[in-house]
């Protein structure tokens, strides 16, 4: 009992001073290491969209849509992807908010309307999109403010871009736009 004591003291002592070690050598890294100049920036100020932007889009878009006697489902997603709402008009078809889903994620990663990512692939210039699960059809936009994508919207059903482009027009009052300049 007394040995397994003797080796448990021993052990604790160890780990402690391998600590104590370690610390005192992130300290002396912490201290040589050349500060940063004061032009660099660090991080960056971001916009994302909110789930009360996201709502009143596709409230925006489901009112656009009635006005114009169409049925669509649409998705609205922040700017790294996420899902921040999605709805379904009546009727709209049970693979309408999948559709939806996947030309916004395909607006977002390409930065542009899928009606042009469309054209792209379809003229041969570039068929990337094609083999990065993307979903190149027309009806999506990506919102941009102030030169910043915040997010994208795609719509399923009918004229899915104009749908969007209206919506954007309503919410933000003509300042957000689909292309990054």
């Amino acid at each position: 009992m007394k040995k397994i004591s003797i080796v448990l003291a021993t052990v604790t002592v160890l780990m402690l001073s391998l600590a104590v070690q370690s610390h005192a050598q992130q300290a002396a890294h912490s201290a040589s290491a050349k500060p940063a100049t004061s032009d660099a920036k660090m991080t960056r100020d971001i916009k994302v969209i909110s789930s009360a932007g996201a709502r009143a889009l596709a409230d925006a878009c489901t009112a656009w849509a009635e006005q114009n006697k169409q049925v669509v489902a649409m998705a609205i997603i922040d700017w790294g992807g996420n899902v921040i709402e999605s709805h379904a008009m009546e009727g709209a078809p049970a693979n309408a908010i999948d559709t939806a889903l996947l030309k916004a994620k395909s607006a977002l990663r390409w930065r542009r309307p899928t009606s042009e990512t469309n054209k792209m692939v379809r003229s041969g210039e570039n068929l990337a999109p094609t083999f990065m699960r993307d979903f190149p059809q027309p009806g999506a936009l990506p919102i941009v403010l102030n030169n910043q994508v915040i997010g994208a919207m795609g719509v399923s059903g009918a004229d899915g871009e104009k749908c969007a482009q209206a919506a954007m027009d309503a919410v933000f009052n003509g300042q957000a736009t689909s292309s990054v300049r």
